[in-house]
């Protein structure tokens, strides 16, 4: 099977209310058809930073605009796509919401909704992200 690699950005969108801390999350289909709750990224272009892809594929994704406060480290995963062996690295970035709106986001995802932190630590589908979700709530609570 061929391999390829590749590498995206994205973040942890967050914003404080009275209620405490919350963040948001994307929910897209599976191939299955299954609903994913995730965090939004996408590929990072080859003019691009990381953190320049984040805060794109943020907009993107979320409609939302925020701003890179911090490193949150890289996942790394495998996949395999139409008979191909995929190599990923993900960078994720703690950042703060700074406008926008999230029913503006792309029709990629089909649902873009604010969670208070504890609920969306549970509510994150992939194991990976939820370990990104905890480095935040860390840093933010």
């Amino acid at each position: 099977m061929r391999t390829r690699s590749e590498v995206s950005a994205g973040g942890v969108v967050y914003r404080r209310s009275d209620e405490g801390v919350e963040v948001v999350l994307a929910a897209r289909r599976t191939r299955r058809g299954d609903l994913a709750w995730g965090l939004p990224k996408g590929l990072v272009e080859p003019d691009e930073t990381p953190e320049q892809a984040a805060v794109r594929e943020v907009r993107e994704e979320t409609g939302l605009d925020a701003d890179v406060e911090v490193s949150l480290g890289e996942i790394r995963y495998f996949y395999v796509w139409e008979g191909v062996r995929v190599r990923k690295a993900v960078h994720f970035f703690l950042m703060r919401a700074t406008g926008g709106d999230a029913s503006q986001h792309d029709d990629e995802m089909e649902e873009v909704r604010w969670f208070p932190l504890s609920v969306a630590l549970r509510r994150a589908t992939y194991k990976g992200e939820r370990e990104v979700l905890q480095r935040a709530a860390a840093r933010l609570t």
